[in-house]
């Protein structure tokens, strides 16, 4: 169970559903994530429910009975809020806030975006967050409206809930329209402030949410970014110089990614992500403690791939080595059979994971600087070789500038 560190967290049950192409096992790595999620923005999970279907009921989500049963919970038990792992339809979450009218229905998108509207610092982070809200709301705004939806005035003739209904969407759609000028605005700015950067490579760290992306960057760039046990603890772009070796570049922390991750929030975080985009190297972090990290690593390659930031050049960084542990199995249980939760790091950096990414992956704690050295001494190596190859004559940046280039030449020779 998670460390509570409040007392008044709301009591909140969560829903998923077993499908053709989500198993039993996935669906419980999900769940575990939508505790956490709920956690982070402030709830208790105190209940479970799933179900076995060939494929969403698309009246209710659920059968008919399962939503039964899990009124009845909801009533006895007095929870206060009802989350949905998956993204609920409008009408879908109409008709079960009919049925379930003690509590307050979301779905993961919806819990998604209370979350980053609660980290939002900046102005920009919170109009950013606030664009996703809107487009979010506007097709669901009908079941605010539920109240009035049979008061008709007659043939013909619309009533008064139905216009309630237009004139609340046409306000979203002028405050969407305002917040996406003004979102041009600034990423006109920030763009740029990119531009005005210098010669200096820029390195993005990119990785799923909570693998330690700031924790990193603390401890190479010497700065002070927000660091904390919860899922999208930092939502703005940090951006610092960091020198290694008297060689400097530019290092950013994004946001991090997770699976299933809305669109809407994809949209309205360009400008963030751009920072991804326009990167010349990236650092893929991983949480190699995390049981689910293989999921991870492919959630976040989808998303590099959304965002057209998929041709960079990767470093791949697993951290938090200091947590890992696998299982183990007994000499004389000649009955297990052994699987990738049971190998060693070792083991591990024997498989894919030792040769994915650019050359070698790196194995690393950020807390702790458990092979640091060797870290700050590939990424100096690759950051070097992006300059020296874009500025050829930029001779002050380090000493040994003319032997490095000597060296570069001489591999491009031997590649000939």
């Amino acid at each position: 169970m998670l460390e509570k560190e409040v007392l008044n967290f709301e009591k909140t049950a969560i829903v998923g559903i077993v499908t053709q192409n989500q198993s039993e096992e996935k669906l419980t790595e999900y769940l575990d994530e939508l505790e956490f999620l709920t956690f982070t923005a402030g709830g208790e999970v105190v209940k479970r429910f799933s179900q076995k279907m060939e494929r969403p009921n698309p009246k209710t989500f659920m059968g008919t009975g399962k939503i039964e049963e899990i009124h009845a919970y909801v009533k006895e038990n007095g929870i206060s809020t009802l989350i949905f792992d998956d993204e609920l339809t409008p009408s879908q979450q109409k008709n079960i806030s009919k049925i379930i009218v003690e509590c307050k229905i979301l779905d993961r998108t919806h819990l998604i975006l209370d979350i980053f509207a609660q980290r939002a610092e900046t102005s920009y982070a919170r109009t950013q967050v606030e664009l996703a809200q809107c487009i979010y709301m506007l097709p669901r705004l009908s079941g605010l409206w539920t109240h009035l939806e049979r008061q008709k005035g007659g043939i013909g003739m619309r009533g008064p809930g139905e216009t309630e209904i237009e004139t609340d969407r046409r306000i979203v759609r002028d405050r969407i329209a305002l917040l996406k000028d003004k979102i041009k605005a600034i990423d006109k700015q920030m763009g740029t402030q990119r531009g005005n950067r210098g010669s200096m490579v820029r390195v993005a760290l990119v990785g799923y949410t909570n693998v330690g992306k700031s924790t990193l960057m603390n401890a190479v760039g010497k700065s002070d970014v927000f660091v904390e046990n919860k899922l999208f603890a930092t939502l703005d772009t940090t951006v610092r110089k960091v020198v290694i070796k008297n060689l400097p570049f530019l290092l950013s922390d994004t946001v991090g990614f997770i699976r299933k991750l809305p669109t809407m929030l994809v949209d309205s975080f360009k400008s963030t992500l751009d920072e991804v985009r326009e990167a010349d190297l990236l650092l893929h972090v991983v949480d190699i403690s995390h049981p689910d990290f293989e999921d991870h690593i492919a959630s976040v390659n989808q998303t590099l791939l959304d965002i057209k930031a998929n041709d960079k050049p990767v470093i791949m960084v697993f951290n938090k080595i200091d947590a890992y542990k696998h299982l183990t199995i007994d000499e004389d249980d000649l009955m297990t059979e052994k699987t990738p939760k049971h190998y060693t790091l070792e083991e591990w950096k024997s498989t894919w994971m030792g040769r994915v990414g650019q050359e070698n992956a790196l194995f690393i704690s950020a807390t702790n600087k458990e092979n640091f050295e060797e870290f700050r001494a590939r990424v100096y190596e690759a950051v070097r070789h992006i300059h020296i190859t874009r500025f050829p004559y930029n001779k002050f940046l380090y000493p040994d500038y003319k032997d490095a280039v000597e060296k570069e030449d001489d591999d491009d020779n031997e590649e000939e």
